[in-house]
């Protein structure tokens, strides 16, 4: 049975230009998409089709050139309070440790000193960094530092994560390892997830939809709907007959874009 979910964010006939030195830069054009409440929904596309300028113009980081961005049936206008940023940096401060670090938005919402040692304590323990609250940046491994980093996002209780290639530097062991956190903590706080990836197999694993960009300037080519169930074992997922078939899918729906990359390559 599928469950109709409130929505969220919208982009209606979303395009972006930007002007640069060598003349105006078309990122995207008349992007048509709802995210619902809840939703995991995961961006692939060619390099520069415009994946992350979505992101961006959710976070209202810059308004577009055409068409309208919504947030619960709102024009974002100015930053969106109610997303948090994630990308492929983890941007830690080198000279605070855990604590400290996942403490920053929580001081800057004006927190109290217990109720933020509370907070911090809380998500210590969800995101598994029990026994490393002192550590620093250069103590930790590159899986910890993205938990560090995930538990600062969740500090502040956003509703929408916006990620972007957040995984991407990591080995297959801990991603799968992350992939797995993910997931479990956006199940449990209901929330709603925008994620940026060239991993196809990455897109399809972690999605409830898979939404497909052209080349730019990039546009919505299509959208598959990941029927696997919400409650996926991440560690089985490559023996699902249908996980193989969607990841199949994906593969085709970009071989012509890959294609057109091998073509430049050859004539350079």
């Amino acid at each position: 049975m599928t469950v109709e979910l409130a929505e969220l964010i919208t982009f209606k006939g979303f395009g972006k230009t930007f002007s640069t030195k060598a003349g105006d830069l078309r990122a995207a054009t008349d992007i048509n998409l709802t995210i619902g409440q809840g939703e995991f929904v995961t961006l692939v596309g060619p390099s520069g089709c415009g994946k992350s300028t979505l992101l961006n113009a959710a976070a209202g980081l810059f308004p577009p050139t055409d068409g309208q961005v919504l947030y619960r049936g709102k024009p974002v206008s100015g930053y969106n309070h109610s997303v948090g940023y994630m990308t492929q940096s983890d941007h830690l401060l080198p000279w605070r440790d855990v604590v400290g670090n996942i403490a920053v938005p929580l001081e800057i919402k004006g927190m109290g000193r217990r109720e933020i040692a509370d907070r911090v304590a809380e998500l210590v323990t969800l995101v598994g960094l029990k026994g490393f609250e002192k550590s620093y940046p250069t103590q930790l491994s590159g899986g910890m530092r993205k938990r560090a980093a995930l538990a600062r996002l969740l500090a502040y209780d956003p509703d929408t994560l916006l990620m972007d290639e957040p995984f991407g530097a990591l080995d297959a062991q801990l991603r799968l390892g992350l992939q797995i956190q993910l997931r479990r903590l956006c199940q449990r706080l209901n929330k709603t997830v925008l994620f940026v990836t060239h991993d196809l197999d990455e897109a399809i694993a972690l999605a409830d939809r898979a939404v497909v960009f052209t080349r730019r300037p990039g546009t919505v080519k299509r959208i598959l709907t990941v029927d696997l169930p919400r409650d996926r074992n991440l560690m089985q997922l490559r023996h699902d007959r249908r996980y193989m078939e969607l990841t199949a899918e994906l593969w085709d729906l970009l071989a012509p874009s890959i294609a057109e990359i091998e073509a430049l390559v050859e004539a350079a």
